[in-house]
């Protein structure tokens, strides 16, 4: 198990992140951009990264402090990807909301057809679409975060739309 620095005032002992390792994940969130709310959540990503390395049976990093701030700095920018995709996602929203109403009605039966059309679906292609069609990530991401294979998530990718395509135009939605 990795061990805290001796000296941690009021610190549990089993704790890899001394008060000035955390000081220093605190500052580097902090300059990234994160805003002052989220930053123990920051914190705590770091330390879970950590126990998990642990719990991998990984050798700790020779200096925690420098892996520390490397891993903070990781954690800003992937803060401000996530944003800019919520950004993306409220101005696709917004000009939804700006169409005409003839338009706005076509586009909530189209949504409706759609979203039953996802329910429809197996959860490993619905899973796939979501992620990237409404979280806007790209295949490589899916993937990653999936544990699959690019193809894999092609794959899936081009079955479900597929199905979707042959589920609306039965319905005479398209």
């Amino acid at each position: 198990m990795l061990r805290g620095k001796p000296g941690r005032a009021g610190g549990r002992p089993d704790d890899p992140l001394d008060t000035a390792v955390e000081d220093r994940v605190r500052a580097v969130l902090s300059l990234g951009g994160m805003p002052y709310a989220e930053l123990p959540d920051g914190v705590q990503q770091v330390r879970l990264r950590l126990l998990e390395r642990a719990a991998k049976g990984e050798e700790p990093p020779r200096d925690v402090s420098a892996w520390a701030a490397v891993v903070a700095s990781n954690l800003a920018v992937d803060w401000h990807r996530a944003k800019r995709r919520r950004e993306r996602l409220g101005e696709r929203l917004a000009a939804l909301r700006q169409e005409d109403a003839r338009d706005a009605a076509e586009t909530r039966v189209l949504s409706l057809a759609v979203a039953q059309g996802l329910d429809q679906l197996p959860a490993q292609q619905r899973q796939v679409v979501v992620l990237r069609f409404y979280a806007d990530l790209p295949v490589r991401d899916i993937a990653a975060e999936l544990g699959v294979p690019e193809g894999t998530v092609k794959s899936r990718l081009h079955t479900a739309v597929r199905m979707l395509r042959a589920r609306l135009r039965e319905g005479e939605v398209v």
